[in-house]
């Protein structure tokens, strides 16, 4: 599958007129497309017993030995990627020659990358490159979105921007989805979970938006496992924050990332508006999701009692809210 773009690829230096007009011409386009929206739940299937058969995620973390934070400033979001990776030794620590990578996206929404709803494509291009270059066999872009996934991942530009790298864009359909259990938690029960992607998965990572939720408070690297939900989702919705934990225990990635090149600080997830924006030029590259999220929330200029998830995960024993605790690593790139 070929993915196309046109006035999608632009970048933050456009006028309020010309926001406002591609947008109004991406909404349309999906409105044309969408419908089909999240995979609708299936029940688990059985063995010949009767009993339900259930899936387990790997988990694909790299150890204690090599966990910290990279914080980088910039506003190339490439640069500023390749030096926070940099800060934790380089990409040769993480990925190694024959991993199968899976980098998770959050591609919900069907809108151009300037509405900064979305995973930016130039930055998902950049961590499909390091990869390879680290000598990576095969790198898998997916997503479960909210809007249609063909529509979303086109009209994002991160389907181009992945397939333009040498990476498998991966859609969602319902074979794909498996029944998992979470032992020991409330709500990740027989759930479908997009499966298949990571089955043959040696390294997981998240790359996510920074951006003000309405429900949650915020959006970031732990919230962005929301997609790898089928099912009836929106059943979760009273229960956000613990649903957020919940995934954050379901999933251990490799690393996350979490662009803050431009923070969304206002009617998230979707905004809409320029205003909606404010540049905040962070790159925060981390093996720790909850102090990845943590540092987001500063971005956002929002106390961690007004994040119930964060620091309901950190209590779980699932990371840190204590960033010096992991001698962070800060830098600027010029």
């Amino acid at each position: 599958m070929v993915f196309v773009t046109s006035f999608l690829e632009m970048g933050e230096g456009i006028t309020r007129r010309e926001f406002l007009v591609r947008f109004g011409s991406a909404a349309a386009a999906s409105a044309l497309v969408a419908g089909v929206g999240r995979t609708l739940y299936r029940p688990p299937s059985t063995r010949p017993g009767g009993e339900a058969t259930s899936f387990s995620v790997r988990d694909f973390s790299v150890g204690p030995e090599i966990n910290g934070i990279s914080i980088m400033t910039g506003s190339d979001r490439a640069r500023t990627f390749s030096g926070a990776v940099e800060g934790l030794g380089g990409i040769g620590r993480f990925i190694e020659k024959g991993d199968r990578v899976v980098i998770k996206v959050n591609a919900a929404f069907a809108a151009p990358p300037a509405v900064g709803a979305t995973t930016h494509p130039e930055l998902v291009a950049e961590v499909v490159r390091l990869c390879y270059r680290a000598g990576a066999e095969r790198v898998v872009v997916t997503d479960n979105p909210i809007n249609d996934p063909y529509a979303c991942f086109q009209l994002t530009g991160i389907g181009r921007a992945a397939e333009s790298a040498g990476a498998r864009v991966v859609l969602p359909k319902p074979e794909f989805f498996r029944p998992v259990t979470l032992a020991g938690e409330r709500l990740i029960r027989a759930w479908p979970v997009l499966f298949d992607p990571l089955r043959e998965a040696t390294k997981l990572i998240g790359v996510a938006p920074v951006k003000d939720h309405h429900r949650s408070g915020a959006s970031m690297t732990m919230k962005n496992w929301y997609g790898l939900l089928g099912g009836r989702w929106n059943v979760f919705h009273q229960q956000i924050h613990a649903i957020i934990a919940e995934l954050a225990a379901l999933v251990r990635p490799t690393f996350v990332v979490l662009d803050g090149t431009v923070t969304m600080v206002s009617n998230g997830p979707t905004g809409g508006s320029i205003d909606d924006l404010r540049p905040t030029n962070t790159m925060i590259v981390s093996t720790d999701q909850v102090a990845a999220d943590t540092a987001g929330a500063a971005l956002l200029g929002r106390p961690l009692s007004a994040l119930p998830f964060i620091t309901q995960a950190a209590a779980a024993g699932l990371g840190t809210t204590d960033l010096e605790s992991l001698k962070p690593f800060r830098d600027r790139v010029l």
